[in-house]
């Protein structure tokens, strides 16, 4: 499952300091892997900041309940639009090694 938070822009270090806290915790979001993106960059709300994840049913419960107050869940189409835009990215940096190392 892929999972969107948004938050105002203004936010981003109360957001970062909550995904970067306890790192070496057997459920964080150290371990589950997330990606933080400007609204800007992925064609969004300039004044609000994304976190995206791809989480198993337990963890998008647990990113929920950490991130209430911080970041709401995005709207689907905000959140697919996003997840979209990650995902050709991480394929165009996979083709981009592979032509390096193939």
């Amino acid at each position: 499952m892929n999972l969107v938070f948004e938050a105002p822009i203004a936010d981003t270090a109360k957001l970062i300091a909550m995904l970067e806290a306890d790192p070496y915790a057997k459920t964080s979001f150290s371990r589950n892997g997330y990606k933080v993106k400007d609204g800007a960059v992925v064609g969004q709300d300039k004044e609000k900041i994304y976190a995206y994840l791809r989480a198993s049913d337990e963890f998008a419960s647990f990113a929920k309940e950490k991130l209430a107050g911080i970041a709401v869940e995005s709207k689907h189409d905000v959140a697919s639009a996003i997840a979209k835009k990650i995902e050709d990215e991480e394929s165009n940096a996979e083709v981009g090694f592979g032509a390096i190392f193939g």
